[in-house]
């Protein structure tokens, strides 16, 4: 099992950037595929971006070129680099882990991303 804690979020002017942090417990990180994805108020979750346990990544068509998705194994800890922010990136961030090889993913409670326009 591993636990997530996010930061990083905050109040941000449209055009902005902002570094989100997720960071993982255990000693297993480099055996999970690690995923963001985002809930805005009454919306349902949607996908963000990941990174596979390989350095694979993939990204929502809605942020790619903007946002960047990266795992640092050593410190257990993936990020996400959002740049040229628009309020419509405004929502609740989550991290979400899921181990090779099964379906089960872990969640954090989210940090709050909020873009001004």
């Amino acid at each position: 099992q591993v636990q997530l804690v996010e930061s990083g979020g905050g109040l941000v002017q449209a055009g902005g950037s902002l570094r989100l942090s997720c960071a993982a417990s255990g000693r297993t990180f480099s055996n999970y595929h690690m995923n963001w994805f985002r809930q805005a108020p009454g919306k349902e979750r949607e996908f963000v971006a990941r990174i596979r346990s390989g350095g694979s990544v993939y990204y929502a068509d809605s942020v790619k070129g903007r946002f960047t998705i990266s795992r640092d194994n050593a410190k257990n800890t993936v990020y996400l680099q959002m740049n040229s922010l628009k309020p419509e990136d405004t929502a609740v961030y989550l991290c979400n882990a899921v181990l090779i090889g099964t379906t089960t993913g872990y969640w954090g409670q989210g940090t709050q991303v909020t873009v001004s326009s």
